[in-house]
């Protein structure tokens, strides 16, 4: 069985705002990815950007520089 490692999971009101995260995220180097927002969260659109916990920081400058329209974050282990 993997390891489970802590992330920084983002959920998103819309799937509009999963992509806009998606999009911003990796033209600025972000190392996470979308996935599907795991059974413990429940959220709008269905879709999470899922990033290593130390870069909780950097997205969520990321989040506000770009007025993404997130939800919630939550630290989880995944």
């Amino acid at each position: 069985m993997a390891t489970k490692e802590l992330y920084a999971v983002v959920t998103f009101h819309t799937t509009t705002g999963a992509m806009h995260m998606e999009n911003v995220a990796k033209k600025n180097g972000a190392k996470g990815r979308l996935i599907p927002v795991p059974r413990v969260i429940s959220a709008g659109c269905g879709l999470a950007w899922r990033e290593p916990v130390e870069n909780k920081d950097f997205i969520l400058g990321l989040i506000k520089d770009n007025e993404i329209d997130m939800d919630e974050i939550y630290d989880l282990e995944l």
